[in-house]
C-alpha cells in the first residue's frame, strides 16, 4: 500500500524545512546577509510538485475512464493528491497563525 510512503516522504520533507542549515532557517539567515530568493523558490517548488502529483491523478483517472488502468491504481494516486494538498494547506495556516502572532507582539 503506498499510504505509508507518502506519509514517510511528507514527513521528511517536513523534516528537511525545519532542520538547521536547510529550509526557512537557512533563508531567514541568507535575508540576513543580503542573499534573497530560496524561500520564493522553495515554495515555487513545493506548488509545482503538488500541481505534478495531480496531475498524475487525473491521468490516472482519465486512464480508468477509458478503461487503460486499475482502479487501484487510480485510489492511490487521489490519495497522495489528497496527502499533499492536505500537507500545503496545513503549512500555510501555521505560517499564517506565525504570521500573526508576529503582528501580536508589542515592539
Amino acid at each position: 500500500m503506498a499510504i505509508p510512503g507518502i506519509a514517510a516522504n511528507a514527513y521528511a520533507t517536513m523534516a528537511r524545512l525545519g532542520s538547521p542549515g536547510t529550509g526557512l532557517s537557512k533563508t531567514i539567515g541568507d535575508a540576513a546577509e543580503g542573499k534573497t530568493g530560496e524561500f520564493g523558490a522553495m515554495l515555487r517548488n513545493v506548488v509545482n510538485d503538488i500541481a505534478a502529483v495531480g496531475h498524475k491523478s487525473d491521468t490516472q483517472s482519465q486512464a480508468l475512464a477509458a478503461g487503460k488502468a486499475n482502479i487501484v491504481d487510480v485510489v492511490t494516486a487521489v490519495a497522495e493528491t489528497e496527502t499533499a494538498i492536505a500537507s500545503l494547506v496545513s503549512v500555510r495556516d501555521k505560517v499564517i497563525q506565525a504570521y500573526e502572532e508576529i503582528m501580536r507582539m508589542t515592539i
